[in-house]
């Protein structure tokens, strides 16, 4: 349940990332609410791309699903 929410919000920022010729790749959830991600496309390369997965990313997946405790890239 929680994977599928997390999947369906990903595909709510995933339009604002390929906008600008990048992607994300949902890869997993741990126990304790850590998102696994991957950043594809111009986002896998952005020297902003940090920025864009802790404050564009992270930031809504938080604010829209509690349980999620951070979004780490891999």
């Amino acid at each position: 349940m929680l994977e599928e929410q997390v999947k369906a919000a990903l595909e709510n920022v995933r339009p604002n990332l390929q906008a600008d010729g990048g992607d994300v790749e949902f890869v997993a959830i741990s126990d304790d609410g850590v998102v696994s991600v991957k950043l594809l496309g111009r986002c896998g390369s952005c020297p902003m791309s940090q920025m864009t997965l802790k404050m564009g990313i992270e930031s809504y997946l938080k604010d829209t699903i509690p349980q999620v405790a951070s979004v780490v890239s891999v």
